[in-house]
């Protein structure tokens, strides 16, 4: 038996529930994992509280992790005991001390690479990296929009365009936490709780407006952010942190410009393994250079996965949170 927190039913953190639970031996295509580290994210929050349904109950949560190989099932080929590999997958389960995983979900990690950071990247890395080089290829002069540009992929969103030569204005809730955005590539921080970010959009590009907007904080800013688009522009709508947006008109697109709009998720971009191999590729190689810094800002105990998801909720992260079993 080892531990791990399971929901018995959709709530707040007070529903999770610290307790043993066994892990079988891998089945044909399975790795058995200990894990080293485990990725807190928003999608976390969907999860727990009932925002994206879980299947069945009770239920481990958490898609990101990382740790060590100790049993390959039958056909693992890829993998062996003792590798170092990372994920940032279905199916659910990252919130325990040991799992088994899908070996095709897995990926090994460089040398270069630790665990706590690995775990702290791959979710909101990979999701970076298609939003920027595949949902909508960034190129180098550009102005770009970024949400929560303190938060987890805020920070990696604003270093990697700034490293395709990106000028990036973000938004954020404080003067800390503009600072912070500054000091990891956002040349313009927004401070939207006295600023209209909207107006300071306009301001800064000379009324012309962008290219693309990276939303991920939904109702509260949906709209404000379309306003920001030049013509034909792409707004990138990737998170619910205010709650989801409202029931909205398509029309509205064609009048504010023929815009466009998409709902990507991290698990449609790399559904493919070639695809996932990748875009974790990709991440490895800008951490590695140096392009990126992934920076562990905050850690909690695995069995305190409730006052950490308190904590987010309250907006009082910034950048990557790493729980540790």
């Amino acid at each position: 038996m080892v531990k791990a927190i399971r929901i018995h039913k959709a709530g707040g953190p007070e529903a999770f529930v610290w307790e043993d639970i066994a892990v079988d031996k891998p089945g044909p295509g399975q790795v058995a994992l200990t894990q080293t580290a485990i990725g807190l994210n928003y999608i976390d929050v969907y999860h727990r509280s009932g925002l994206y349904p879980l299947a069945a109950f009770p239920a481990v949560i958490g898609m990101e992790g990382a740790g060590v190989v100790e049993t390959v099932g039958p056909g693992v080929a890829d993998l062996k005991p003792g590798d170092r590999v990372a994920y940032a997958s279905v199916p659910l389960g990252a919130y325990a001390q040991a799992r088994l995983m899908p070996a095709d979900r897995l990926v090994k990690l460089p040398d270069s690479i630790e665990d706590r950071q690995a775990a702290a990247m791959m979710l909101q890395g990979m999701t970076v990296e298609y939003l920027l080089l595949r949902t909508y290829p960034v190129r180098r002069g550009e102005t770009i929009l970024v949400h929560a540009a303190a938060g987890g992929v805020g920070l990696i969103l604003c270093q990697w365009a700034k490293h395709l030569g990106a000028t990036v204005i973000g938004t954020v809730s404080s003067d800390e936490k503009a600072a912070l955005a500054r000091g990891h590539g956002c040349d313009h921080a927004i401070v939207y709780t006295r600023e209209n970010f909207v107006q300071r959009v306009k301001e800064i590009t000379d009324g012309q407006g962008l290219p693309v907007v990276y939303d991920s904080i939904g109702k509260d800013t949906f709209e404000g952010s379309l306003d920001c688009l030049r013509p034909r522009g792409l707004m990138v709508s990737f998170g619910n942190a205010s709650g989801p947006v409202p029931p909205f008109n398509l029309a509205v697109l064609g009048q504010k410009g023929s815009l466009f709009l998409t709902r990507p998720s991290l698990v449609a971009y790399t559904a493919a393994r070639a695809d996932l191999q990748a875009s974790a590729n990709a991440l490895f190689d800008v951490v590695s250079k140096g392009a990126v810094k992934i920076e562990v800002r905050q850690t909690y105990a695995l069995k305190d996965a409730a006052q950490a998801h308190r904590d987010l909720e309250g907006r009082k992260t910034t950048g990557s949170t790493v729980l540790l079993p």
